[in-house]
């Protein structure tokens, strides 16, 4: 398996990992007071505030990235591009990933548009390797 096929799983684990960290956090509060749901996740979801939010909201967004990268690194791959490339680019992306789930975490709504935008930007350099 190459790289980037690695990051590719690494890619898709992000989000459990992210909402792991809501639920987790919730572990120590008693369930009247907000502990994590099992019977009712997406209800549970809807009253989160602050960073358990936000890890929640990191989740969905992670999820939401995960098509454009799994396709940039299959069709890259597939036309024969450079596989040092796409691996380079694919790490890229997972420690873009990481760096936007920090500064969700973190509340920095402008740095995390920025970061968003690297991991898109990444993405896109994926995919155009298809072209080669």
């Amino acid at each position: 398996m190459t790289i980037a096929n690695w990051c590719v799983l690494a890619a898709c684990l992000l989000p459990v990992v992210t909402v792991g960290l809501a639920k987790g956090g919730s572990a120590k509060v008693p369930r009247e007071a907000g502990r994590y749901d099992n019977d009712n996740p997406r209800e549970w979801a809807k009253n989160l505030s602050g960073w358990r939010q936000r890890a929640n909201a990191a989740q969905q967004n992670g999820f939401e990235a995960l098509p454009l990268f799994i396709a940039a690194v299959v069709l890259a791959q597939q036309a024969h591009a450079d596989q040092t490339r796409i691996d380079q680019l694919a790490v890229l992306f997972i420690a873009i990933r990481i760096v936007y789930i920090i500064v969700y975490l973190m509340n920095q709504g402008t740095l995390r548009t920025l970061v968003w935008a690297g991991g898109v930007a990444t993405s896109i350099a994926i995919l155009l390797m298809a072209q080669a």
